[in-house]
């Protein structure tokens, strides 16, 4: 932080610990939706209550009043798209690491995906034992998606009603044996089942060419990963999602697109009515397939990285909106799973680990392509909203939105370094990276998850309701998780009136904050 904003961010206000709960935020920059401009973002009962003008500001400074001077204030991000790998796979991540690396990175809500962990999302059982493993452990709101596999058609619907916003599946062998992938008559039958609903289905969009075999290569270069994935699997898989997207009229989402030359596709859809959406990924817009050095297997994702001429067109769909939103699809693993010493593309596992950057590894490069803050906001914030069905409660900062924020300077500098990083595995294409955007405090229901300023503080809470069975976050955390229309929280602050409800089928708890204090330095 520069001198100017690190002595803007104390004018007048008392350090807030990490942990309290604030009752006001003061920015010279907030970003409204239709506007940048000074204001205070009144909070209580973990929701902005009111957001007044600079010239109405009439709290007096002092304690719980954070006073952050020219530091840009704006929603904080919503990643659609992270590999959890809990149960089952804690070695490569889980729920405390991931949602630490989140709150670092200005992440108040992440949802977690149905694969990567053990037992799959895949029925409501699996469903259930994938949220008993997350209870206690989250510094930050998650949500889960469901899955889509072969059989699996008449789980669909209950765990809808359970809460999950919608299914993911895969037109290609996902590389998990528990998470197979579909067949045409599978997607119709699913489709079938989940008509007049208002879920989404999520593809991995990728498919088989017949016969097609890329000619033997070594395996330690990554021209022959990028050979053995070319853009035509993406482009046949896009078209069969363009036609079951409208033949059914269920809202589909393709997942991490890494090929431009899907985009006439999805543009052609989208002008016959498809409810159709598209993510790309951070790994498409800021690395490039010319880059990758030989054996470098932590670079392995799929759909794979392309080239420089393809990452600028990504780019400009994005602009034209084409593209609606921009996501980590984090999805890290161990060392040993990247066969760093062989450096074999093919034996190495897929995935690359990014949440704790998202937000500067955008910035970096969209500021210098003409990008706004409102921009940012759309794309990382609102749409991933829309798309995880919590627009309504997350996404903007509005009166009756949840007070989640993420307080950063857009203009500092800084070199991604190993001990920064909050992920459980700290292998990343981005280390010793210089990016542009620095994350200094994340606020979750009004709650300080992280400040740069500030040492931790343990805070009391007080039951809200008896039947309900432990505290909410982010104290120790837990929530009732079955109620159909609200889940509601099992306990509060001391000193708030009401309870506090969150949308179908999201945690939004969390451990004691002085458990683990976040340093990024």
């Amino acid at each position: 932080m520069s001198t100017k904003h690190r002595e803007a961010s104390q004018t007048g206000a008392t350090k807030v610990e990490v942990g309290s709960e604030v009752m006001a935020v003061r920015s010279n920059r907030v970003v409204l939706d239709n506007t940048i401009c000074p204001a205070e973002i009144i909070i209580c009962n973990g929701k902005i209550a009111d957001i007044l003008p600079k010239r109405s500001w009439v709290c007096a400074s002092g304690e719980k009043v954070l006073d952050v001077g020219d530091l840009v204030v704006m929603p904080g991000i919503i990643d659609p798209h992270v590999h959890t790998c809990e149960p089952g796979h804690t070695a490569w991540e889980g729920y405390s690491s991931a949602t630490k690396a989140a709150a670092a990175g200005g992440v108040t809500t992440l949802v977690a995906m149905p694969l990567s962990c053990l037992p799959p999302t895949t029925t409501l059982e699996n469903f259930d034992d994938k949220l008993q493993s997350a209870e206690g452990q989250c510094y930050v709101d998650v949500a889960f998606w469901g899955g889509v596999i072969p059989g699996n058609q008449d789980e669909l619907l209950s765990m809808l009603q359970a809460g999950v916003p919608g299914f993911k599946c895969s037109l290609i062998a996902s590389g998990v044996e528990e998470f197979p992938h579909v067949s045409l008559q599978d997607l119709h039958m699913a489709m079938n089942e989940l008509q007049g609903t208002d879920c989404v289905l999520l593809f991995h969009a990728e498919q088989e060419l017949g016969q097609w075999k890329p000619a033997l290569e070594d395996p330690t270069e990554y021209r022959a990963l990028l050979d053995s994935r070319p853009d035509a699997m993406e482009v046949e898989a896009v078209q069969t999602i363009a036609n079951l997207c409208l033949q059914y009229k269920v809202p589909c989402h393709i997942l991490h697109l890494s090929s431009a030359q899907a985009l006439p596709i999805i543009r052609e859809a989208r002008q016959k009515g498809a409810p159709l959406t598209v993510e790309t990924a951070h790994h498409y817009l800021t690395l490039t397939s010319e880059r990758i050095p030989p054996g470098g297997t932590y670079y392995k994702c799929c759909p794979p990285i392309r080239a420089k001429t393809n990452q600028e067109q990504l780019w400009s769909a994005l602009q034209e909106g084409l593209i609606d939103m921009v996501v980590s699809a984090h999805n890290p693993g161990s060392p040993d799973l990247k066969i760093l010493d062989d450096g074999d593309f093919f034996k190495a596992q897929g995935g690359i680990a990014s949440l704790q950057f998202g937000l500067p590894l955008f910035w970096t490069s969209a500021k210098s392509k003409g990008f706004s803050l409102h921009d940012m906001v759309q794309l990382m914030c609102k749409n991933p909203a829309s798309l995880s069905r919590l627009d309504d409660h997350k996404g903007a900062l509005c009166t009756g939105m949840d007070a989640d924020l993420v307080i950063w300077d857009p203009d500092k500098e800084f070199e991604v370094k190993k001990n920064m990083i909050q992920h459980k595995n700290q292998l990343t294409p981005y280390l010793g990276f210089q990016l542009r955007g620095e994350v200094l405090a994340t606020l979750v229901h009004g709650r300080a998850l992280q400040d740069r300023w500030s040492p931790p503080q343990r805070q009391n809470c007080k039951p809200a309701n008896q039947n309900l069975r432990q505290c909410f976050w982010p104290s120790y955390g837990t929530l009732e998780l079955y109620t159909k229309a609200f889940i509601k929280a099992a306990c509060q602050p001391v000193g708030c009136e009401e309870e506090y409800s969150v949308g179908v089928g999201m945690l939004s708890f969390g451990p004691e904050p002085t458990a683990v204090p976040i340093e990024c330095n």
